[in-house]
């Protein structure tokens, strides 16, 4: 059973967070136009939405936009057959020589980004593969590390991150739950 322990941010702090998050991606890219924002299913795709429109309204320049189904390359998929909803990827432009920034919603063991990596490699050969997530809850297991960080909340073994978002679940919410 589980229980909520905390709210760790509401819609105002979620959208706040988006939008610095799209200010850092901005500065740290010299040319916009070899950049690609590419958000992992369901949650990461729809912030990853979110920070494209934000930069194409903060820059005045498009932004190609992707999604990766990454239930496929994960290594864990014969064990985990009661995912969630499988949808294809949708990668429309050309990822050679493009700056990719992968985005989802919560950076725990980083098996899902490996996995989304793995997968990008399929779709060709980018110049470079940054990460952005929304929260970072620590216990990797693989060495990868996030380099645009909406917050940082440390979590024990026994807590979880539940990232909620209007599209999906009717709010914006990020929640700390307790098993």
């Amino acid at each position: 059973m589980s229980k909520i322990k905390s709210i760790l941010l509401n819609e105002l702090e979620m959208s706040k967070m988006l939008t610095r998050l799209s200010h850092e991606i901005i500065e740290s890219h010299n040319e916009i136009s070899s950049l690609a924002i590419v958000g992992i299913r369901t949650r990461g795709e729809i912030f990853a939405r979110k920070i494209v429109d934000s930069i194409e309204k903060i820059s005045g320049h498009k932004v190609d936009f992707g999604i990766l189904d990454v239930t496929f390359y994960r290594d864990d998929f014969s064990q985990n057959l009661g995912s969630p909803k499988i949808g294809p990827s949708d990668v429309n432009f050309n990822v050679n020589d493009k700056n990719i920034v992968l985005v989802d919603d919560v950076l725990y063991t980083g098996r899902t980004i490996r996995a989304a990596m793995d997968e990008l490699f399929s779709f060709g050969r980018a110049s470079s593969i940054k990460l952005g997530v929304l929260i970072d809850r620590g216990h990797r297991e693989l060495p990868i590390k996030a380099d645009f960080v909406g917050k940082n909340f440390p979590t024990s073994n026994n807590e979880h991150v539940h990232v909620l978002v209007n599209e999906i679940d009717g709010k914006d919410e990020v929640r700390l739950v307790e098993y």
